[in-house]
């Protein structure tokens, strides 16, 4: 359940009526999710917040699909069922396979995994491994 009230079109503000629009534009499509809808409670979070997800899921050095499976993984690092789900959507609409969406998984536990095992053994960092 939602913290605060999800606001429909006819409900926003003038500011967040033009982020609105430009999510729209951005991703071709008229869908705004309820992550948006959240934040347009709040006009200037809403426009700095897609201003940086434009700018760092927009044209780069990563192909669009490795961006939404880096936050899917991120996502599930951090146990954000809500970014799960969209990035997971997002990336399947980008061409992500279901083999490739277990891999991930596969990749996700396992790192995991190895992360706590090596916290837990206090394991230092090889000087190979160090930038110099």
């Amino acid at each position: 359940m939602a913290t605060v009230h999800l606001l429909n079109d006819e409900e926003l503000s003038a500011q967040a009526r033009q982020v609105f629009a430009d999510i729209r534009a951005t991703r071709g499509s008229d869908f705004v999710n309820n992550f948006w809808r959240a934040l347009a409670n709040d006009p200037a979070t809403l426009l700095r917040t897609w201003e940086g997800v434009k700018a760092v899921m927009g044209p780069g050095a990563l192909d669009p699909k490795v961006k939404e499976m880096i936050y899917i993984a991120v996502s599930v690092a951090h146990g954000c069922p809500y970014c799960i789900h969209s990035h997971t959507a997002g990336a399947r609409a980008k061409g992500m396979t279901e083999a490739e969406y277990a891999e991930l998984l596969a990749v996700i536990g396992m790192a995991s995994e190895t992360n706590r095992l090596v916290t837990a053994l206090g394991v230092p960092i090889d000087e190979a491994f160090e930038v110099h």
